[in-house]
C-alpha cells in the first residue's frame, strides 16, 4: 500500500485494504492510462481492474451493471459474480441470474455463456461490492522492500537490468553498481546506465548508483594475468569490489545478469572460478533463459532502448580474442596471487566511488 500510494502519486485519493484487496480511490481527474502503465510493472500487483464501488443492495448493484454496460460496445456477455461475503442474501449464481436478467431486459443483448464479447464481473465483498468489466495482468511477485536489499552489476547491456528487474519482482530492494573505466570513453557514456537505472527506479520507487572507477585495476591485471584468462579475474574483482559495497549498505546477496553458456565467463566451471570471490549469495535469475526471453522483458519494462546503445564496457574491452572456456579455481588463485595487494586495490576503488541518488 505504501508503495502504490508513492507510486500513483495525485492519481489517488487514498489506498488501504478490504478483505484480501487492495483499494486505491482514484482522484476525479486521474489519468487511466498513467494507472494502468504503473500497476502493470509493479512487483506485487497480481491483477488489478478499474471498478466501480456499489452498496451492498441488489437493486443498486444491478442499476450500477447496467450503466457501466452502457458505455460498452457489445452483442453478448455473461455475468461472473463472486462472494466472499457470505452473509449476503444471495449466492453467486443467483446474482448471475438475477443481474443477467436485468441486462437482458433492459439492454436487449444477448447471454452468451461460453464465448461473449463481454465479461460483467462482480465481487461482493465485507462492506460493499465492485462491478467491473476488464481485469488487468500485473507482474504479481512481492512488494519492492519485502525482501530486503541486494547489490546488483550494472553493465549497461541487455541482461543486467533484467536480472535487477526479477530481483525486484522478489521484493528485493537494489543498489546499482556500474564498473567503469573513464580512459575508455569519455563520461557522456554514463548517460546510458543513467538512464537505465532511471527507469528501473520508476519501478522500485528509487535507486542509487555507485559508479566505481576501474582502470587501477584493470592495468594491473592486463599486466599481471595471461590474456585468456583476464575476464575471469576481472570478475573476480568485480565480485570483491560488490563485496565492500554490500557490506556499508547492509546488503545480503549479489545479484548478476549471468545467462549460463551465453558467453565464456558464463561456463559452469568459470562461473565457479567467479562465484567463489563473493561472501555473499550470488543470484543469477536469467542463468536459465533464452535471450529472446531477456529481449522480451526489456522490451515490456522500457530498458532495451538504452541498453542496445553501443557503449565500450569493461567487459568487452578486457576480454582475449580466445578466452578459457574451462578455468581451474586453484590456477586462478594463483594467478590472482601476482596482483600486489588486491584487498587495498578494491578497497580504493569503491572509496573513489561516485554515489548518484535516483
Amino acid at each position: 500500500m505504501k508503495n502504490l500510494r508513492k507510486l500513483l502519486g495525485e492519481n489517488v485519493k487514498k489506498v488501504y485494504r478490504r478483505y484480501g484487496r487492495i483499494v486505491s480511490e482514484l482522484s476525479e481527474k486521474f489519468d487511466a492510462e498513467k494507472v494502468k502503465n504503473t500497476l502493470s510493472l509493479t512487483p506485487g500487483v497480481s491483477n488489478f481492474a478499474f471498478a466501480k464501488k456499489v452498496v451492498l443492495d441488489t437493486e443498486k448493484i444491478k442499476k450500477a451493471s447496467i450503466e457501466l454496460l452502457k458505455q460498452k460496445k457489445f452483442e453478448t456477455f455473461k455475468i461472473e459474480a463472486s462472494r466472499s461475503n457470505k452473509k449476503f442474501s444471495l449466492t453467486s449464481r443467483q446474482i448471475n441470474e438475477i443481474v443477467g436478467e436485468t441486462v437482458v431486459e433492459g439492454l436487449g443483448k444477448g447471454v452468451d455463456l461460453k464465448n461473449p464479447d463481454l465479461t460483467v464481473y462482480i465481487e461482493i465483498c465485507e462492506k460493499e461490492a465492485f462491478t467491473y468489466t476488464e481485469k488487468y495482468h500485473g507482474i504479481g511477485g512481492l512488494p519492492v522492500g519485502t525482501s530486503g536489499k541486494v547489490i546488483a552489476s550494472l553493465s549497461g547491456g541487455i541482461d543486467s537490468p533484467i536480472a535487477s528487474f526479477l530481483m525486484m519482482k522478489r521484493g528485493c530492494n537494489i543498489v546499482f553498481v556500474h564498473i567503469f573505466n573513464k580512459t575508455m570513453a569519455g563520461r557522456s557514456v554514463l548517460k546510458k546506465i543513467y538512464k537505465i537505472v532511471d527507469r528501473l527506479s520508476k519501478i522500485q520507487l528509487g535507486a542509487k548508483l555507485y559508479i566505481v572507477p576501474f582502470e587501477k585495476i584493470q592495468k594491473e591485471i592486463i599486466a599481471k594475468v595471461p590474456a585468456k584468462y583476464r575476464m575471469i579475474v576481472y570478475r573476480r574483482f568485480m565480485m570483491k569490489i560488490l563485496n565492500e559495497i554490500a557490506k556499508k549498505e547492509g546488503a545480503k546477496a549479489i545479484v548478476t545478469g549471468d545467462n549460463l553458456g551465453q558467453v565464456a565467463s558464463q561456463t559452469l566451471e568459470n562461473l565457479t572460478c567467479i562465484y567463489e570471490a563473493a561472501d555473499l549469495p550470488v543470484l543469477a535469475p536469467l542463468i536459465g533463459m533464452n535471450k529472446g526471453e531477456t529481449i522480451a522483458i526489456a522490451k515490456k519494462i522500457g530498458t532495451y532502448e538504452y541498453s542496445i546503445i553501443p557503449y565500450p564496457d569493461c567487459c568487452s574491452f578486457i576480454i582475449a580474442k580466445h578466452p578459457e572456456t574451462k578455468a581451474r579455481l586453484k590456477d586462478v588463485l594463483e594467478m590472482e596471487k601476482k596482483i600486489e595487494n588486491p584487498s587495498k586495490l578494491t578497497k580504493e576503488s569503491v572509496e573513489k566511488s561516485e554515489v548518484k541518488n535516483f
